[in-house]
């Protein structure tokens, strides 16, 4: 096995560090000055039920626009500035309507992190006319996050892309077969179904997340923007890291970028 530049292992440990040690939770409680796991306990009653169903509306909309606009994207300069400010106008908007305003607020949110997320694939390499690419994007929403069902002694990132390929896989070979018109027109088909629950249930963690330190103190809409600033940050580096452990992959090979990955320090 041939080994790795160091421009490469360099590159790999900077994606370790952040895919293993997802931050989100301790910035946001730096932000509202407590920790979030007393802010959710503080959530309303029914919050989780809210919460849940705007998560999966949310990635309803985002499946859409994946399938159907993010093949033409391309790289604009500004772009990242024009995506953070967008979904800090409607952290601002989702902050000042409460928790009732998440069912408005994620929707676009998602959108546009999505197209961020879009923005860096295509800077890594990857090919959006591609079904699978694009799927791909929208399970980024999946990493960058801690679950209880993480396996501890190995690396949960590719615990967590390993469960992900397959339903990927099975999703983008549906798409493909039916059309994007059709398959947008049947989302309820078990492939699609498959795949979204499995993003929902981990992006469901950072959601929540956001919505207590959104809420709680009442930060109003300069804590919505600031929350979401956050949020969009998070996912971005999450992205980032991502299609660059790919780009190597495609550069080097799986076996020896994992085998980096593996020995670079948490």
């Amino acid at each position: 096995m041939a080994a790795l530049p160091a421009s490469a292992l360099a590159e790999i440990a900077r994606c370790k560090r952040v895919l293993e040690h997802p931050s989100l939770a301790i910035r946001l409680a730096d932000v509202v000055g407590g920790p979030i796991e007393f802010l959710m306990k503080r959530l309303p009653v029914g919050a989780q039920k809210i919460i849940a169903s705007a998560t999966g509306k949310a990635l309803d909309v985002a499946l859409g626009v994946a399938l159907r606009t993010l093949m033409g994207r391309r790289t604009g300069k500004g772009s990242a500035w024009l995506h953070g400010a967008a979904i800090i106008a409607a952290g601002a908007a989702g902050g000042a309507a409460g928790l009732a305003g998440l069912a408005v607020e994620l929707p676009v949110s998602l959108t546009v992190m999505l197209r961020a997320i879009a923005d860096t694939a295509l800077a890594e390499g990857e090919d959006l006319s591609r079904v699978e690419t694009r799927l791909e994007c929208l399970s980024v929403f999946a990493y960058g996050v801690r679950s209880s069902a993480d396996d501890d002694a190995d690396a949960a990132y590719f615990v967590t892309r390993a469960a992900l390929a397959a339903s990927v896989s099975r999703a983008a070979e549906y798409v493909t077969e039916r059309g994007v018109a059709g398959a947008v027109a049947e989302r309820g088909a078990p492939a699609l179904v498959q795949l979204m629950a499995r993003i929902a249930q981990r992006l469901g963690i950072s959601v929540t997340d956001k919505a207590a330190a959104q809420l709680f103190p009442l930060l109003g809409a300069v804590g919505g923007a600031t929350v979401n600033a956050l949020f969009i940050n998070h996912y971005q580096g999450t992205a980032r890291a991502h299609f660059t452990l790919r780009r190597l992959e495609r550069a080097h090979g799986a076996e020896p970028v994992r085998a980096a990955y593996d020995a670079a320090p948490k």
